[in-house]
């Protein structure tokens, strides 16, 4: 009876959403069944089930990280109260997790309750569809696309346009390796195109007396374990050879890209390896040879190109005072000087919201939607800072919204600044992650609280963390990044961070941080302790970390650390060998079967 309900219910949620939606989900709940009465491999299943944004968990086989694709970063109120009610009737810890990549992630979620769960995203107008897998991911784009005053134009459109033709395309279901687009229109760097398989930055160009839009493409850039920085394609891709030109880059990667099953080469089966082996020239002769033979066809052309429509300014009842009892504090004065940026739209202001952790609890996501829809008419976007920004906030509106933010534990300052710290969900639930990035993450909030209580000081320095080298927490383009390792002891197990410094985004040029110890995990804090303390004495005025971290070289940095390096065994020292966020356990080394090259 149990599971007849549940095919009911299943069946009402789905019913109008489109035809092939609804097959979708119709043949996961399938799979699941086949694969509990043993007629379907796991194997099998885990492919078709990464195909649709579904990962496995470490050490529970029947529960599933969801994760939701936000084209481009935007999201609407209604979305966040769907994704909130999915958090409360599906998971433990009634949260989400907001990724480097503008999803949005839920984790133990039940295999039985993964057909209904997509199908609530589906009801939304989201989707969880390659996601994950050997596909196209999430496309990413600048969250202050649009209403940047350093902006050449709009991205949004663009983005948007290349997400809805890859999705579920032919050519995208099983490429050698996951594929990465990300979309900037601004002179600042918001989204990494220089890490990405495609990275488009908004150009212009005077053609025949007119003003024409366009693209520098840069293909083959990367993180993982050994990061490439992507290289130009042409010096202006017109906007009307955008789709032809990724499909062409694609169709390339798709033919060449490595394919070997063993791991070895799974690993190397990205496009940056592609380009290594090839070099750049020879991969960009083969991919204008075949967008021509695209644009012979017609294929990949948009007769009617991509339409673009310029944001107008939301109709907001504002009240003309502030609001009750209102007198700007400290704390609201700090907010606005980090988190509320101007817009080039006069009167009108973006507003991030810093989630903590990456992470956003069910009522902070109701919140935000409350928020946003009474004072920006619902613009929202996510960012790979994994916040959320609040666009055409009108300025007396602000204390409303702060007031409201702030009364929900939504309105820390520091947003994008040292404080905010990035991290992927480390050994809490990835099968590959050797520690806990979240517990190093929630460790140095507290010594960034205490003994950084001047964020302007160091205004613009970044921590990024990863559970494993794969870099999922962007370690390598931090000024300060950590990534879990492990090492043995006396026949041990230890848990490490290899910590790296002076890397930095730069729109179209990217730096790679430099590796400089490798210390217990326990005592990472004490590391960014260190190396604060080293830069406030020798910087500069004015001087950046990269730029300090250039200056003087990593050999004086790896003398500050260390003394850190050094390991006691466990009888002199039994503390550092339980890692942060795990405190009740030993440690050992656990690591599952990889999926992001499933």
């Amino acid at each position: 009876m149990v599971v007849i309900a549940k095919d009911l219910e299943l069946e009402r949620a789905i019913q109008d959403l489109p035809s092939e939606v609804q097959k979708e989900i119709r043949w996961f709940a399938r799979h699941i069944e086949r694969l509990e009465a043993g007629e379907l491999d796991e194997d099998d299943f885990k492919r078709f089930r990464l195909e649709n944004g579904v990962y496995g968990i470490r050490g529970a086989p029947d529960m599933h990280m969801v994760r939701v694709k936000v084209r481009f970063g935007r999201i609407t109120p209604h979305q966040l109260e769907t994704l909130a009610a999915i958090a409360d009737q599906f998971t433990p810890h009634r949260r989400v997790h907001i990724t480097t990549r503008q999803d949005i992630q839920f984790h133990h979620v039940r295999r039985e309750d993964v057909p209904l769960v997509l199908a609530r995203i589906a009801q939304s107008g989201l989707t969880t569809r390659e996601a994950c897998g050997n596909t196209v991911r999430n496309v990413t784009a600048c969250p202050f696309a649009g209403v940047s005053p350093s902006e050449v134009f709009d991205v949004t459109p663009y983005a948007d346009a290349v997400s809805r033709y890859f999705l579920r395309h032919p050519i995208t279901q099983n490429l050698p390796r996951k594929f990465k687009i990300a979309f900037e229109g601004c002179r600042e760097d918001h989204v990494v195109p220089a890490i990405h398989d495609i990275g488009a930055i908004a150009a212009v160009r005077r053609e025949n007396g007119h003003l024409e839009r366009g693209f520098r493409l840069y293909i083959a850039g990367g993180l993982g374990a050994q990061p490439r920085a992507a290289e130009l394609l042409e010096p202006f891709t017109p906007a009307d050879l955008l789709i032809p030109t990724c499909e062409a880059i694609i169709r390339v990667f798709d033919r060449h890209g490595e394919r070997r099953s063993d791991r070895l080469h799974r690993m190397r089966a990205r496009m940056k390896f592609l380009a290594k082996d090839w070099g750049i020239d020879r991969l960009r002769e083969a991919i204008l040879a075949e967008r021509r033979t695209l644009l012979l066809t017609r294929s990949g052309l948009m007769e009617d190109g991509i339409e673009t429509v310029e944001e107008e300014p939301p109709d907001v009842d504002i009240p003309s005072l502030p609001p009750p009892d209102w007198e700007p504090s400290p704390e609201y004065e700090a907010w606005y000087r980090t988190n509320v940026r101007p817009q080039k739209q006069d009167g009108y202001f973006t507003v991030i919201i810093r989630c903590e952790l990456g992470d956003i609890t069910s009522d902070g996501l109701r919140t935000v939607a409350r928020v946003a829809r009474r004072w920006c008419a619902g613009r929202i976007r996510t960012a790979i800072s994994q916040n959320l920004i609040l666009r055409w906030v009108p300025e007396r509106a602000l204390p409303w919204v702060y007031q409201e933010l702030q009364s929900a534990g939504l309105a820390a300052a520091g947003a994008h600044s040292i404080t905010d710290v990035t991290r992927c969900p480390g050994a809490d639930t990835c099968q590959l992650a050797l520690t806990h990035s979240r517990g190093l993450a929630e460790a140095l909030d507290e010594v960034l609280a205490r003994d950084l209580a001047d964020v302007s000081e160091t205004p613009n320095l970044s921590i990024k963390i990863s559970g494993c080298m794969n870099s999922c927490g962007q370690h390598h383009i931090a000024d300060i990044g950590f990534y879990g390792a492990s090492a043995e002891i006396d026949g041990r197990p230890l848990p490490q961070y290899i910590v790296l410094v002076g890397g930095q985004p730069a729109g179209e040029r990217v730096r790679f941080a430099k590796p400089v110890a490798r210390v217990p995990a326990r005592r990472a804090p004490d590391v960014v302790r260190r190396l604060l303390a080293l830069y406030r004495a020798q910087r500069q005025p004015g001087e950046s970390f990269a730029a300090f971290v250039d200056r003087v070289g990593t050999r004086p940095i790896k003398r500050a650390l260390e003394d850190l390096t050094s390991v006691p065994s466990f009888e002199e020292a039994p503390e550092l060998y339980r890692d942060l966020g795990a405190e009740e356990e030993t440690f050992r080394v656990e690591l599952g079967p990889g999926e992001c090259s499933a």
